[in-house]
């Protein structure tokens, strides 16, 4: 861990590797008001917006939309089988199982035809009060259980032992995107109305904790983040009865789950604050967590150890070195999938634009973990067979 001190302010740091935008925008936390203790920053760190992904942000009576994301609630779940890879065939990973994953779970801005059972969509919740939620609950029937774009992935792949695992990475869909620039907008309006002196520039908007305008942020992203856990579970669930269709005596373990882009009240060095981790995992100690790889590398289940230094947070995953646009136009899409079928993986490349998700884009998950052994510390380490991505 490296500790700077700038504006006065302290910054932990697990990583040398930081970019100079994201350094900048590490910068800029460190002058607002309501920073509480110091700032964390994980070693998957890299430029967002407003905030860099892999930040851990506490404050005392603020919420700022753009410090927990578009896609609120996003994370990852996985689920061990009773499996031996050696038994499983390339044949029946493309024909049966990838093919019946594609045909029952709709990628990239894909949505379902048809409208989802509502019993797929969080529970307990004031829907009355919510704005834009109350708004899109038609919608959202067709978004449950689609994996989106972007980063987002469903794995194929095998522990040490052998055994069958299978990765999920989604968020909230485009649920969150409108949740996080309505209100994102909103405490813009507000802060220039107050005449706040956290600088628009830096693209941090507040809303203050006791006022309307928190609470129904509060609310809105709280459902968020349990529509990305149905979202998920959803996945999961017809993945799984795709698995079991071709795989006769398939047994599957409970799920884990995490989030790694939301908000949380929680105590941290005796005061009850506001901690954002964008990009960022909970690891408190005794939490079971996943830190995932890039496309055809390692991912990890681990387990936190509760380092008050981090806020009890860890890394959500390898974090860019190149962004979309760079890694588009500099990568070798050949030597990609050269490496990946070197290794028999069943990839998701299919031309230069897939660049922006390859393996070259990602900083080295090993070191990641390597730099955060104080965090977390490694549970199962596991390979890929096969990727869809988003």
């Amino acid at each position: 861990m490296e500790v700077k001190i700038l504006n006065n302010r302290l910054v932990k740091i697990w990583t040398n590797d930081v970019e100079e935008s994201a350094m900048r925008q590490i910068e800029n936390l460190t002058t607002l008001p309501f920073l509480y203790h110091h700032l964390a920053i994980m070693p998957d760190v890299h430029t967002g917006m407003g905030m860099p992904i892999g930040g851990v942000l506490a404050c005392d009576g603020a919420v700022i939309p753009n410090a927990v994301g578009v896609d609120i609630g996003c994370g990852m779940c996985a689920v061990k089988t009773n499996w031996n890879v050696e038994d499983l065939s390339a044949e029946v990973i493309r024909k049966k199982i990838m093919k019946g994953i594609r045909e029952r779970i709709p990628l990239g801005m894909d949505h379902h035809k048809e409208a989802q059972d509502e019993n797929y969509l969080p529970q307990g919740h004031d829907i009355e009060k919510m704005e834009i939620v109350k708004r899109r609950q038609d919608s959202i029937r067709h978004e449950v259980g689609t994996l989106g774009g972007g980063n987002h992935f469903i794995e194929l792949q095998k522990d040490e032992e052998g055994y069958l695992w299978i990765m999920i990475h989604s968020g909230s869909r485009n649920l969150g995107k409108q949740v996080g620039d309505f209100y994102n907008q909103l405490a813009a309006s507000l802060n220039a109305k107050w005449h706040s002196v956290v600088s628009p520039d830096i693209r941090l908007p507040f809303l203050a904790q006791g006022t309307k305008e928190f609470g129904m942020y509060w609310n809105e992203m709280k459902y968020c983040i349990d529509f990305a856990l149905c979202n998920r579970k959803l996945m999961m669930e017809r993945i799984e009865e795709v698995i079991a269709d071709s795989l006769n005596g398939i047994e599957f373990e409970p799920m884990i789950n995490i989030a790694h882009n939301y908000a949380a009240v929680e105590n941290h060095f005796d005061k009850n604050v506001i901690v954002h981790r964008k990009g960022a995992t909970l690891a408190r100690e005794g939490i079971i967590g996943i830190i995932p790889g890039s496309q055809g590398t390692a991912s990890y289940i681990v387990e936190g150890l509760g380092n008050p230094d981090s806020f009890c947070s860890c890394s959500h995953g390898a974090g860019r070195v190149l962004s979309r646009k760079a890694a588009i136009k500099t990568l070798d899409m050949n030597a990609e999938i050269q490496n990946l079928e070197a290794k028999g993986i069943i990839h998701a490349i299919r031309c230069q634009d897939d660049m922006q998700e390859a393996s070259g884009a990602y900083k080295d998950i090993d070191t990641v973990i390597a730099n955060e052994s104080d965090l977390v510390k490694v549970k199962t380490k596991l390979l890929p067979i096969a990727v869809i991505k988003g």
